[in-house]
């Protein structure tokens, strides 16, 4: 089972698992502010789940690339939308400022 290393916890999940879900369930604030009431609930299409990942994820699907490749994000950041993002191996988690986590400040680090 990957392991996931996220806002000073360290879990584990099954292979394949999305990441929102399983970030949401372990109680990680995975939304900024306001954007916990006001997001997509996983659809992929208000990009407030952005998060940094580094590990064994899924590829991007065009969900997430479209996305963010709108503003206020970019391609250029290393940025995964989590609801559109399965867990294949061990990662690590962070999350930036901002409405969207489009920021270049931390919140919280793995």
């Amino acid at each position: 089972m990957p392991t996931i290393k996220a806002q000073g916890q360290v879990f584990e999940c099954a292979v394949g698992a999305n990441l929102r879900q399983v970030l949401l369930q372990q109680g990680i604030a995975l939304h900024n502010d306001r954007s916990q009431i006001i997001n997509c609930r996983g659809l992929g299409t208000c990009g407030t789940c952005a998060v940094q990942i580094e590990g064994a994820v899924s590829p991007p699907n065009w969900r997430d690339q479209t996305r963010r490749s709108l503003p206020p994000h970019s391609l250029a950041q290393n940025r995964r939308l989590a609801c559109q993002t399965q867990v294949l191996g061990d990662i690590e988690v962070t999350k930036f400022d901002g409405f969207w986590g489009q920021s270049d400040r931390q919140r919280w680090a793995p």
